[in-house]
């Protein structure tokens, strides 16, 4: 059975202010083409549909024409929903779309319920595990506490019990979306960090043939069976380096990974980091390449150079982001705050402020998990108030 995987369209967001509805529509047209000329059996969508949990009309109506479109083309269409969607949302309808042939998952409690596709081999069972927040399903699933892996080892519970009573063959796959060990994140991802954990282990998904993974932006092979398909359109300039593309899965008759295949995505346009002092920049023949590129420039200049944005666009039109870095010595009392916070989560910077206030000693074990209980308070309440939207 062929499988095309993809997640993490983000529909409706932007790039630096640049609207990329036009991307995101020559994306769908390419995933609709891809599934015609690659005869493609089942279409994966791993969360996180659209980039917020009320998204813009616009949006809405890109993704009612994409649906459309796949039912047309006759192939059903798996889709879970991501910690960006709003869940109730998106899978309001969802009884009635599958009857099209395309299979919303965005209820928790329906994760036990696969849809069975059939080929030559006979049946292939696919699991859609919708975004999990552990506070709001813990209890539902009986979980031994609130975290990541145990909610997730919950819900796999379910979906290997279920399997155990199919027929002696029956292939499986899992939709998920959620951080795993292994996988590698870029700064568009919101963070989804309970009790200073965020990622599982990749043993969670253990007993199923193919996990097709969404949250993390970057396509990768955290194993041979469980795969990020990264999104289709970089979403910050942390992305530069990425190759934006879907996995084609050749899944075989005893469930093996017959064929693992990237399928390149449109780019709309290159994403290029620049970093030197402005002057250097203006008159850097090697950056020719990068003229006509999304730019994020870092100034080194010890001093902050006058109209910095308007002189790099008249070489770099489409110069997006300016970030300024003064090259300094080590232990420059004027180093920037913003640096030393750089890479450091919201729990570090709490504990160190701790540290600061105290004179250098930090939060004990107890305080540490006070400090872990109100961050986890803030973003669940977060969560809470987009599911209630």
């Amino acid at each position: 059975m062929r499988l095309l995987h993809t997640s993490d369209w983000h529909l409706g967001r932007s790039f630096h202010r640049v609207g990329l509805l036009d991307a995101q529509a020559a994306f769908l047209d390419h995933l609709v083409r891809t599934v015609r000329e690659r005869e493609v059996d089942a279409v994966l969508v791993a969360g996180d549909v659209y980039d917020r949990a009320v998204p813009p009309l616009p949006a809405v109506e890109l993704f009612d024409t994409a649906l459309h479109r796949l039912a047309d083309a006759g192939v059903p269409t798996v889709m879970i929903s991501g910690n960006h969607d709003s869940a109730r949302r998106l899978g309001v309808g969802a009884g009635l779309i599958e009857r099209a042939g395309i299979h919303l998952r965005t209820d928790p409690a329906g994760i036990g319920t696969p849809v069975v596709l059939a080929d030559d081999h006979g049946d292939v069972a696919l699991y859609g595990l919708p975004y999990l927040e552990p506070a709001l399903v813990r209890e539902r699933f009986g979980a031994p506490k609130a975290g990541h892996e145990a909610v997730l080892g919950a819900a796999m519970e379910r979906v290997r019990a279920d399997l155990a009573e199919r027929p002696a063959g029956t292939r499986s796959v899992v939709l998920a979306h959620a951080f795993v060990a292994g996988g590698e994140p870029s700064d568009s991802e919101r963070d989804i960090t309970v009790g200073g954990v965020a990622a599982v282990p990749a043993g969670v998904f253990d007993g199923v043939d193919y996990v097709a993974l969404g949250h993390l932006h970057g396509s990768q092979t955290v194993t041979p069976r469980v795969r990020y398909s990264g999104s289709p359109l970089a979403y910050s300039f942390s992305e530069a380096e990425h190759r934006k593309t879907m996995w084609l899965i050749d899944l075989g008759p005893q469930g093996e990974i017959a064929a693992a295949e990237r399928i390149d995505c449109p780019v709309p346009r290159a994403l290029a980091r620049i970093r030197g002092r402005l002057d250097d920049l203006l008159a850097d023949p090697a950056l020719v390449r990068h003229e006509d590129s999304w730019i994020e420039a870092t100034l080194t200049d010890s001093v902050r150079p006058a109209e910095p944005m308007a002189r790099l666009s008249e070489r770099f039109p489409h110069t997006l982001n300016l970030v300024f870095e003064p090259e300094r010595t080590e232990g420059d009392p004027l180093a920037s705050y913003a640096q030393r916070l750089r890479d450091r989560t919201d729990q570090q910077i709490a504990e160190d402020f701790v540290a600061h206030v105290r004179g250098g000693a930090g939060p004990d074990g107890s305080e540490r998990a006070v400090l872990y209980g109100a961050l986890d308070d803030v973003r669940v309440d977060a969560e809470r108030r987009e599911v209630g939207r």
